[in-house]
């Protein structure tokens, strides 16, 4: 891939988080890339090719940087607090707010264009793997069938947070959600 539309992508996924899909013009993805209007049309047919393509670009270093920690994972015996930590880490190495919410909007930009659906499946599909990889280094079974569900209250913690800045702690949510309903948590 070449640097000008690297950076187009980068600069788009930043844009996106700043001011949403429905705020990205061509206009303002070019003059923020530095590059000419016919130089982003020329690497972007359209702006759903642009949203595409930033989506799969996205998707394409998450899902390296996830596989790295689920290969890490395999094999690995991990108290909850042990677990927990990996999740943090996991959540708060991405990009920043803005990536964040990029990803938010790009997933929810997916339900209605499902040209993007494949993408916006293969990043919930590496979330599950690490998520099922972490659940089986603490030991719980059934690991695969658990792991959707953790990454879907994750997920959700996590908008929740960007929404309206707070929330139930993650460490909490997951421990509580492991031991059960009814269950005392605490990790």
């Amino acid at each position: 891939m070449s640097e000008v539309r690297e950076r187009i992508l980068a600069v788009t996924l930043d844009l996106i988080g700043e001011h949403g899909i429905a705020g990205l013009s061509n206009r303002l993805v070019a003059k923020a890339a530095g590059v000419s209007l016919g130089t982003l049309t020329y690497h972007f047919a359209s702006q759903d090719d642009l949203l595409a393509r930033t989506l799969e670009a996205f998707v394409d270093g998450e899902v390296a940087r996830l596989e790295t920690v689920a290969q890490a994972l395999e094999g690995t015996t991990l108290s909850l607090t042990e677990a927990l930590e990996v999740t943090r880490e996991i959540i708060e190495d991405q990009a920043g707010r803005r990536a964040q919410i990029a990803q938010f909007e790009l997933n929810l930009h997916a339900t209605r264009n499902r040209d993007l659906a494949a993408a916006s499946a293969r990043c919930y599909a590496a979330y599950e793997r690490v998520g099922a990889a972490a659940l089986r280094a603490i030991g719980v079974p059934d690991a695969e069938r658990v792991a959707p569900l953790l990454a879907a209250m994750v997920d959700g913690l996590e908008l929740r947070r960007l929404a309206i800045g707070e929330g139930p702690s993650l460490d909490d949510a997951i421990a509580r959600f492991l031991a059960g309903p009814g269950a005392g948590a605490g990790p």
